[in-house]
């Protein structure tokens, strides 16, 4: 029997928990027997993946002009139609409503092609109009969310669709596992946060911010933060204002953050908006324990109260402040959530998400 085809296209293989998805999917499907395309916008890579990539991102010039991205377009067109794929997974921002109905008509075959939706910034991913969200995606095989908040909140918006679906981000634990074990140069205690620093979704700034309120600095515990952007000189002006900025540490993108995420003492999230958190399910994968902000849709289906961590009543610094301080104190609290830490997330395991993502393409 021929083998199917799938191809995974997103905006690049590095830097963000929906590019670790891409990956890690890509592996499961592979081992599958599926013929396996990653198509991405960006040439960025960085994470490890399986299949063949067709990068898009050696066509873009510099500037971007419209001739470009209309080459672009037309070879992506040419790459789908030739390979004739069982499904795409479209895993990109689609905040452009006439180009993501030239993609739809030209590029993809909607009854083939599935679009996920990754944060509760609905915008991002679906048009505001109803009419042009009907007329571009009410075709489409499926419109999968990433957490049971998100999917409710998609339907109730848009209750003309009745192709939305739900099915969790996946983490690969063996692979998790095995870098979370790996030397690291460290020699002091701290907690840990891990995100990009382009944008202020993660609120680097309200984290440093509740770190130098907190109990943690007089207890010589550090606050390392990992991940890249261009506001990162921004965040260490605050660091210094606090008077933190000798115990709060940017380290930088890492390869292999798993490692740091296991030996810090907790990890704290505090975005104002996610998707389903990567970064909190592997720090949890790490048997870490975790504090972080019941921003919408994503932590209050990872993190179970008092159990594998604290949730906290959304942007509430005094209460993060409180949140932090706990974990760090109640000793029995946090030896519970810290033993508890990687069977609460064994759920979202590649196998578990691997068979809903097989399941809802009719795969065996």
């Amino acid at each position: 029997m021929k083998p199917k085809k799938i191809a995974l296209v997103g905006f690049h293989l590095s830097g963000g928990g929906t590019a670790r998805v891409m990956a890690n999917l890509s592996e499961y499907f592979h081992d599958k027997g599926i013929e396996l395309h990653i198509i991405i916008i960006h040439d960025e890579l960085g994470y490890d993946y399986s299949g063949t990539l067709y990068n898009l991102g050696k066509l873009k010039s510099e500037p971007n002009t419209v001739f470009n991205k209309i080459k672009r377009l037309i070879h992506l067109r040419s790459y789908v139609k030739q390979n004739d794929f069982d499904f795409v997974i479209d895993f990109r921002f689609r905040k452009r409503i006439i180009q993501e109905y030239l993609i739809s008509r030209l590029v993809y075959n909607q009854k083939k092609t599935i679009y996920t939706i990754h944060s509760s910034q609905l915008a991002i991913y679906l048009p505001k109009s109803k009419y042009w969200a009907n007329v571009i995606y009410g075709k489409a095989y499926k419109i999968i969310a990433i957490t049971e908040s998100m999917k409710n909140l998609v339907e109730t918006i848009y209750p003309f669709l009745d192709n939305v679906g739900m099915v969790y981000n996946p983490i690969i634990l063996n692979k998790i596992k095995e870098k979370s074990i790996e030397a690291l140069e460290i020699n002091f205690e701290y907690i840990i946060g891990v995100g990009q620093f382009d944008t202020d979704q993660k609120q680097f700034d309200k984290l440093i911010e509740a770190y130098s309120k907190s109990i943690l600095p007089q207890t010589r515990i550090k606050l390392v933060i990992l991940g890249r952007g261009k506001k990162k000189s921004e965040l260490e002006a605050i660091a210094k204002k606090l008077n933190v900025d000798e115990n709060v540490q940017f380290l930088g993108f890492k390869e292999n953050p798993y490692k740091y995420m296991a030996n810090a003492r907790f990890f704290v999230l505090s975005s104002w908006h996610e998707g389903h958190p990567m970064v909190l399910i592997e720090a949890l994968a790490c048997g870490t324990p975790v504090v972080s902000f019941d921003c919408p849709t994503g932590p209050k289906e990872v993190v179970n109260q008092s159990d594998n961590g604290l949730l906290i009543e959304n942007q509430n610094i005094d209460a993060l402040i409180n949140g932090m301080n706990i974990m760090l104190t109640n000793e029995s609290l946090y030896s519970h959530c810290k033993s508890n830490a990687l069977k609460s997330v064994e759920k979202f395991s590649v196998k578990q998400i691997g068979k809903q993502w097989l399941k809802l393409m009719k795969i065996n």
